[in-house]
């Protein structure tokens, strides 16, 4: 194994900050999956004007794309797929309390649109809105029992609310209904973590990254899992992916060094931690600078015995 490739260099990073190698967390929180909505052949100006929302959202000219869904929904105010989309657009702006209003009035327009119902909860939820987020995503489910999104999305909800076992519970179904989905996968990954089931966490972060090989939070989370089982070259690894998708990413950096020193490489173990604690500084986290630096401390103790 070439253990000089992780002296790489890097400037401000961002890590999960999750379990048994947690760093600082900094990681955006997860965002609930959209599921755009089509329209059939448009039949009149304001399907015409729906169709062309799709189009520029797909071209990622969201703004002008705003502006024909509201077009859209101002001429027919009962076409539920144009508050829809309208939603979904804002939401991808920011735009949380305005894309919840838009969902609202796609739920008015069709009161059996569940994703709507889930989407709304979701945008709650963003805004910090748990209780009646959970009352929108359990409509969603009631109303479309098979909606993987819906049930994704109150598992976001339930582990923001400590609600362990229901977000299980939630995840498991999310990944049967949505098995191509990364996300789920993932975050049943974290419940596993929580629960110490390492052998399940572990396939369920292969099962992310197998989705997405770009998820270099699955990654890291391996890594940890990997750390868990004793399994430190695999740790290894996983650590060095994350940080070739992201070399910034200084929780891998950092928990790579823990790793070396329970493979008893000092040299390694000292040259990571100082290019983490570098990254800490540089990210004016004062707090993990010194816990690397302690890490360091421990690494020069070991050297000498």
């Amino acid at each position: 194994m070439q253990h000089h490739q992780w002296r790489t260099i890097g400037a401000i990073g961002l890590g999960l900050g999750v379990m048994l190698l947690a760093g600082p967390s900094g990681a955006n929180p997860p965002q609930p999956l959209p599921v755009p909505l089509a329209q059939s052949a448009p039949t009149s100006e304001a399907e015409a004007l729906l169709e062309r929302g799709l189009t520029l959202i797909q071209s990622g000219q969201v703004e002008a794309a705003i502006s024909s869904f509201q077009e859209a929904a101002y001429l027919d105010n009962d076409l539920a797929p144009a508050h829809y989309n309208l939603g979904l657009a804002l939401r991808q702006q920011g735009q949380l309390q305005e894309a919840a209003n838009a969902f609202w009035r796609a739920i008015q327009a069709d009161p059996n649109l569940a994703i709507a119902y889930s989407n709304l909860g979701a945008s709650l939820w963003e805004g910090g809105n748990r209780d009646q987020a959970i009352n929108y995503l359990e409509r969603a489910i009631e109303i479309q029992p098979d909606l993987g999104n819906a049930h994704y999305n109150l598992a976001l909800v339930q582990m923001d609310l400590g609600e362990y076992d229901a977000a299980l519970v939630s995840l498991q179904a999310a990944t049967r209904l949505t098995p191509r989905a990364p996300e789920p996968h993932f975050h049943l990954g974290r419940m596993y973590m929580q629960r110490g089931d390492l052998g399940d966490a572990i396939a369920s972060f292969e099962a992310a990254i197998d989705r997405f090989p770009q998820y270099v939070e699955a990654y890291y989370n391996l890594g940890v899992a990997l750390y868990g089982q004793s399994q430190y070259e695999a740790a290894l690894d996983a650590f060095r992916e994350a940080t070739t998708i992201n070399p910034t990413y200084t929780n891998a950096y950092y928990s790579a060094g823990l790793t070396f020193i329970q493979l008893r490489d000092y040299e390694e173990a000292e040259g990571i931690l100082n290019h983490a604690k570098t990254l800490y500084i540089t990210q004016n986290n004062p707090q993990w600078a010194a816990n690397t630096q302690a890490q360091l401390d421990r690494v020069a103790a070991l050297a000498a015995q």
